[in-house]
């Protein structure tokens, strides 16, 4: 059976284009939207609307995904991916810096371009255990994440990172930019995650959930946000997501996790202020301590400069 997931327009989206709505407010890609709304699958109070409609608040907005049976075979397609750059190269591992809007791997729903396509069309083999269109990926970065990640091209490079993560050796650095100013400026949030009871591919902090760490520090504050610098002790799904929504600080740019979508808007964003900056590891194949950094793309450092003229 399909699956139907329904919302309300908010305010901030008001007079937004159908794809961009649709993308913001269940997560998906734009071009994964526009597809949708060409398929008829989109309907805004109860007719359904070409991409390029504009909503208004307070509209309806229901949308119908197929279920897994309806969905063909997932398969890794070799596809050149614009702006992923190939931090570092060995026998062992390569470390992309992903951009916004690519998936780590191909999955249900998604028919947009992923790190794994990306690497097979510039030649890269990866040779690992575990399913096909998930080889060699031992940790994932959301769609609207972009940053530094790690794929293994051996067995044995695959078997000592998936463990690594597992037990939570791996340095993993981010900088997100929250609504408001955290207090304290220095913290720590421990509070299980789990999927959000509406099961619109959200999740929440719930007494049921997994085990969830973050710890977070402020780097710089502006009136209308905080940039802070996170490290995670685990990896859930949308886990910084979910922990600075808990705190009543999202990530700018979140609407699906309460942000302001005027304030993104302002800020000239289409998705999550959040980037993997740093990743460091104990390499697989020469014993090691590796780490790699990253710098803001061009939308995240645009969004910065805009927010610093506003304070």
């Amino acid at each position: 059976m399909s699956e139907t997931r329904n919302v309300l327009v908010p305010e901030g989206l008001e007079g937004e284009r159908v794809d961009a709505a649709v993308a913001r407010l269940f997560g998906l890609s734009r071009t994964r939207a526009a597809e949708m709304a060409a398929d008829g699958t989109i309907l805004v109070d109860g007719a359904s609307v070409a991409k390029s409609a504009r909503v208004m608040a307070g509209s309806h907005v229901e949308i119908t995904l197929p279920s897994a049976d309806e969905t063909p075979v997932l398969a890794v397609v070799a596809e050149p991916v614009p702006g992923m750059r190939i931090v570092h190269d060995d026998d062992d591992i390569v470390v992309v810096d992903k951009p916004v809007g690519v998936a780590a791997h191909p999955s249900v729903g998604w028919s947009g371009p992923d790190v794994l396509g990306g690497l097979a069309a510039a030649g890269y083999r990866i040779s690992t255990s575990g399913a096909s269109e998930r080889q060699g990926i031992v940790s994932r970065l959301d769609v609207g994440t972009s940053g530094l990640m790690v794929v293994c091209k051996s067995e044995h490079a695959y078997s000592v990172l998936k463990r690594a993560f597992k037990e939570r050796t791996v340095d993993k650095t981010y900088h997100a930019l929250v609504q408001g100013l955290p207090d304290p400026h220095v913290g720590t949030i421990d509070a299980p995650i789990g999927r959000h009871p509406s099961g619109d591919y959200k999740f929440a902090v719930m007494d049921s959930g997994k085990h969830a760490i973050t710890h977070y520090e402020l780097l710089e504050a502006y009136r209308h946000a905080s940039l802070l610098e996170v490290t995670l002790e685990t990896g859930r799904t949308h886990q910084i997501r979910v922990h600075m929504a808990a705190l009543r600080h999202p990530c700018v740019g979140d609407p699906t996790y309460g942000a302001d979508p005027t304030l993104g808007k302002k800020l000239g964003l289409e998705r999550q202020w959040l980037h993997a900056m740093g990743l460091g590891f104990v390499h697989p194949g020469t014993g090691d301590y590796v780490h790699f950094e990253s710098t803001y793309p061009d939308d995240l450092q645009t969004a910065l400069d805009r927010l610093a003229d506003m304070s």
